[in-house]
């Protein structure tokens, strides 16, 4: 990918307001926190110490999506039942999920939820998903939006590097095992790179962090937090002038909705309720100010992510464009607010399929650009999960990406040099 001649600005260029906004959790009906736990390799030893030092009474609910070979049958519910007094079951389609209780995805299924109760379904029904664990997190991050916490535990791979992106971005919460304590560290690790992470514990810290952090205002007064934010205005301002002046970024074109969940997300995870504290917190350490602006920053995207903008995309526009391409007019692109590079490769692969189709040879130039330089370089390199094959097909990871190995694709140099 190409960088343009202008630079995008804050103002929320190639961003959903729906996606900037996450609003309230989807079902309110369900007025506590969801905690989805994944794991592989090692994954066993994680969960016994999590739930060890886990009260009975969090006021949570968990949702457990080992990674297990279909041909092992899970113990997990036997195990963890005689570590928690809390009901440890095995999900069951049309489950309703219920606080203080704990679900464990069963042998060779699939696991979602939606309008708060389980959806199981088999792993047929969900070509290119390697297992349920992107799966179910992104399923988790957008039924319950900020309600939504999503813990990554010892594995192998890249499983999860996709759902805590997705739940990150609906306003929740994410936790990884810290490497150095897990019996197979590639899972968090990739968790931890992908920048979104709140916090990194070993599992038996886990349980603390999380009481203290549903019991902030952002969740436990959660459809109140926008008028406690509007009478703290003066602070608001002096928080973005703050940002202003220290992360060079001006973030006062932002909806003040979405602007103000972000800060009081902060707050919870600083253990803070009050505007006042949480200003004087920026004050002090630079490192939150760091973390408040990639909060607002919100660089996450995905593959075909509206998958109705891109059939448009590419049944009329694309066509019509190809049909104008002549030697001197070639067809140029601007992703604006491109985040990790996702959305301006979709484009790319599009315009080179209906290149294909037409019978020419494609004359294109695609520029993408983003205030964050960390997902810049990241769509620079054009390496991502292996999961991204749950939005990619198998035809398009074929013809448009190289396997670095098994866990990590990257995009062709052809389409990197368009």
């Amino acid at each position: 990918m190409n960088q343009p001649p202008p630079k995008a600005n804050v103002t929320g260029e190639g961003q959903d307001d729906d996606l900037c906004d996450p609003g309230p959790s989807r079902d309110s009906k369900i007025a506590f926190p969801i905690v989805g736990i994944v794991a592989s390799a090692g994954g066993l030893n994680a969960f016994k110490s999590f739930f060890t030092t886990m009260s009975a009474d969090s006021g949570m609910a968990f949702i457990l999506v080992p990674h297990l070979h279909p041909s092992h049958e899970s113990q997990l519910v036997e195990l963890l039942s005689k570590l928690t007094s809390m009901p440890v079951v095995e999900a069951k389609q049309g489950m309703k999920v219920k606080v203080n209780s704990v679900y464990v995805i069963p042998p060779k299924n699939f696991l979602a939820i939606a309008n708060g109760r389980l959806q199981t379904t088999e792993p047929s029904a969900h070509p290119g998903w390697r297992t349920s664990i992107d799966f179910f997190l992104r399923s988790l991050a957008e039924d319950q939006g900020q309600r939504a916490i999503g813990i990554v535990l010892s594995g192998t791979g890249s499983h999860g590097a996709l759902g805590v992106r997705e739940i990150k971005l609906a306003g929740g919460m994410v936790m990884a095992q810290a490497p150095d304590t897990a019996e197979y560290d590639q899972m968090p690790k990739n968790a931890i790179e992908t920048g979104v992470t709140d916090c990194v514990l070993p599992p038996d810290q886990m349980p603390t962090a999380l009481v203290k952090y549903i019991e902030q205002p952002y969740l436990s007064n959660a459809q109140n937090s926008s008028i406690t934010l509007e009478q703290s205005a003066d602070i608001l301002n002096q928080v973005l002038t703050l940002l202003k002046s220290r992360a060079k970024y001006d973030f006062r074109p932002y909806r003040k909705p979405m602007i103000q969940r972000r800060i009081q997300r902060r707050m919870g995870l600083a253990h803070i309720d009050s505007m006042t504290q949480y200003l004087e917190l920026l004050q002090r350490q630079p490192e939150e100010v760091t973390a408040l602006y990639k909060d607002l920053l919100i660089s996450v995207t995905a593959f075909f992510r509206d998958a109705e903008a891109f059939r448009v995309l590419e049944q009329e526009v694309i066509p019509a464009m190809l049909a104008r391409q002549t030697d001197d007019w070639p067809i140029r692109v601007w992703v604006a607010g491109c985040a990790t590079g996702e959305e301006a490769y979709t484009i790319a692969m599009l315009l080179f399929e209906g290149a294909a189709k037409a019978k020419v040879v494609p004359n294109v130039q695609i520029f993408a650009s983003d205030i964050d330089a960390e997902a810049i370089d990241t769509a620079r390199a054009g390496i991502y999960p292996a999961s991204i094959a749950g939005d990619v097909s198998a035809d398009r990871i074929e013809r448009f990406f190289v396997i670095l190995d098994e866990n990590h694709f990257q995009i062709n140099k052809q389409i990197r040099a368009s």
